[in-house]
Parts: structure tokens; C-alpha cells; sequence
């Protein structure tokens, strides 16, 4: 267990999460109380959360802004930013008077190529500071990216402070990622896209996702583009790693170009379930809390228990769907203590280290 760097008063902290994830689904809010006890370590209690979904416009400048010149994207920066503050005033009138000691923003993922050294989540914190009088942390990941790490996964210091209990948590958001603990020392990487791929191919059909999986229950596999997905050279690549938009673009709709949305959603459910029992099966992982939205995929949860002996426990209804935002709302109350929020066991950087800007 990380040791705290300091001398942590027994107190409690209240803080809101604001998460966007691959997957585009909207922007999840959790508002949370979180306790320490410099013996019992921390712990945590959800008292509201919320997700709201994004408007046709928003979906659509989030998904293109990959493709945007520097200024546009320089103004989505700060348009998006001013959006996520509107909404976190709304759901601060929801809360009434209730305390709030900080606000934690992740924003939203447009590039991330740690290779490169870059990473960018789009959402500026001055501007939701603006409309939000609190101290606000954003940008969680450049700095781990700048030290050479991945800036990913950075879920897992909430896994091994709030939720060690378990042999493994496994998030399926727009990627599924993972974060067990081996031989004393936390490790996660990111596994495989899933709803990043799924949406997609369930929008093809006018759905916003495939309900429990049930288009892909009735569609057929085809073996050979499966063989060519599992043959990826990134499922065989050792951890510290992660996936963004790009690697997707450049990987995987290539191969599923020319099948059916029916007959893709059907490979591509295989293809995650396989990837998913593989690293389940390396690492002897016994009992597995299932978070993020594809917990609901009730066909990719079968495909995978059918392929190794693991148990995967899904979380309650609201961790499996503000786990992530719960998190990061606990990310800025370590960052606002100065206490470590990034495991370089995780991302690779060479120390474990304080991250994100505080305004």
C-alpha cells in the first residue's frame, strides 16, 4: 500500500468527478465524500451522480475534433470547457448547500500518443473554474506522459485505495482496462477497445449501442477476420501500455471494412471476450469487479466467462457506471493533499508522482 507523504489530518473531503469517455455516451458527474484514516487508509461514499447525454452537435464536434485545424481546436478547448462548467452549476443546484471541498475534471480524450510524448483532453479547467468557484484539477495526464510514462490507466490508484477488496478490477468503457495486484505491486494496462468499436458499428444500425449484445448474439463470426484481429502485435506487447482513437483507426476498421454491421458487432464481441479471457487466464485472476458500460453488454460477459475460470462480479449500478468519475473526483482531492495520484507500476513513468494543474 502507498505510504501517505505527510502528516494527512483525519477529515473528510467532498468532491465532484466530471468524466467524459471514449465511448461518447455523455458526461458522467459523481459527487462523493471521501474519508482517511491515517491506519484504516481511505474510503469513500457516492452520494450523487448523473450522466447527461450529449446533444447530436456535441457528439459530433467531440468525434470529428481529431480532424480540426490548431485554432478550431483551440476553441473547442474552451467552448467544451465553458459546456462543462454550465453543466457542473446545474448539478451543483441539484446538491442544494452540500459542502464541496474541489472539483476534479478528466475532460475528453482527442489525441494520445505517449510514444510521441503528447497527450491532450480537451475541456479547459480555467473556464470551468470560471463559472464554478472552486479549486479545480484538470489535465491528469501530460505530466506522466512528459516523464515517459503512458498517462494511462490512471484509474487503477482508486482500484488499490478504494477498491483492494477485489483480485482485479476491470473497466469496459471505450476500452477495457484492467488492474490486478502482482507480487506486492499494482499493474494495469489497457486490454482491448470494446465500446469504442461497438457503438459505432451499433450507430450503422441508427442504435445508440447493442443492447445487452443482442445484435451480436445473432450475427455470425467471421473466423478469419477474428484470427486477423487476435493477431494484432499490441496483444502481445508487455505492460505499461494503452490505446487511443488513433490505434483503432489505424487497426481495426481496416480489417472490419466489408462486413456487416451485424456480422462485425458479432466478430468484434468475440474478438474483446478473447482478449479479455486471455489476460485473465496469464495472470490467474480469480474474482474480477466488472465496471463502465459494458457490464450491460450481457453477451461479451458470457462470451468472456465461457473462455476462462475467472468470476467476474459486477459492481453496483451506480459504481459500474461512475466508477471513473468517482476516481477522478479522488485523483484531485490526492492532488489537492500533494499526496501520489499516478502509479509509475501502472503507466511506466519512473516514480510515482502528484499530477494534474490546480486552478
Amino acid at each position: 500500500m502507498l505510504k501517505f507523504q505527510k502528516n494527512i489530518p483525519v477529515k473528510q473531503y467532498h468532491a465532484i468527478g466530471l468524466m467524459s469517455g471514449t465511448s461518447l455516451d455523455g458526461l458522467d458527474l459523481c459527487y462523493a465524500q471521501f474519508s482517511i484514516d491515517p491506519n484504516e487508509g481511505w474510503s469513500y461514499k457516492l452520494l450523487k451522480a448523473k450522466t447527461i447525454p450529449y446533444s447530436p452537435n456535441w457528439r459530433r464536434a467531440l468525434y470529428e475534433a481529431v480532424h480540426l485545424e490548431p485554432e478550431a481546436l483551440l476553441e473547442l478547448n474552451v467552448s467544451y470547457g465553458m459546456y462543462l462548467g454550465e453543466q457542473l452549476k446545474a448539478f451543483r443546484q441539484e446538491l442544494g448547500k452540500a459542502p464541496i471541498d474541489l472539483v476534479a475534471s478528466h475532460g475528453h480524450t482527442v489525441f494520445h500518443q505517449p510514444q510521441r510524448h503528447f497527450t491532450l483532453q480537451i475541456g479547459d479547467g480555467r473556464a470551468i473554474k470560471h463559472l464554478n468557484p472552486f479549486p479545480t484539477v484538470y489535465d491528469f495526464r501530460s505530466q506522466d506522459v512528459l516523464l515517459g510514462g503512458q498517462g494511462a490507466p490512471l484509474v487503477p490508484i482508486g482500484d488499490h485505495l478504494l477498491f483492494n477488496s477485489y483480485h482485479a478490477c476491470l473497466n469496459l468503457g471505450g476500452f477495457s482496462n484492467i488492474s490486478y495486484v502482482k507480487q506486492g505491486v499494482r499493474l494495469a494496462f489497457d486490454i482491448a477497445p470494446v465500446n469504442i468499436v461497438l457503438n459505432a458499428l451499433a450507430n450503422q444500425l441508427g442504435l445508440p449501442y447493442d443492447d445487452q449484445g443482442k445484435i451480436a448474439r445473432a450475427g455470425t463470426v467471421d473466423l478469419q477476420v477474428l484470427e486477423a484481429l487476435n493477431s494484432l502485435e499490441y496483444y502481445t506487447r508487455p505492460g505499461p501500455k494503452s490505446l487511443g482513437v488513433e490505434w483503432v483507426t489505424l487497426n481495426i476498421w481496416p480489417l472490419l471494412e466489408g462486413l456487416t454491421p451485424e456480422c462485425a458487432l458479432s466478430t468484434f464481441t468475440r474478438h474483446a471476450a478473447q482478449q479479455l479471457s486471455n489476460v485473465f487466464e496469464q495472470n490467474k485472476l480469480v474474482q474480477i469487479l466488472v465496471t463502465g458500460g459494458g457490464a450491460y453488454n450481457r453477451f461479451l460477459l458470457e462470451q468472456t466467462a465461457a473462455l476462462c475460470k475467472s468470476t467476474l462480479v459486477l459492481a453496483s449500478k451506480e459504481v459500474i457506471e461512475f466508477k471513473e468519475a468517482l476516481i477522478f473526483a479522488f485523483m484531485g482531492v490526492l492532488r489537492l493533499l500533494e499526496e501520489p495520484n499516478i502509479l509509475s507500476s501502472v503507466t511506466g513513468s519512473p516514480k510515482d508522482h502528484c499530477s494534474g494543474l490546480l486552478v
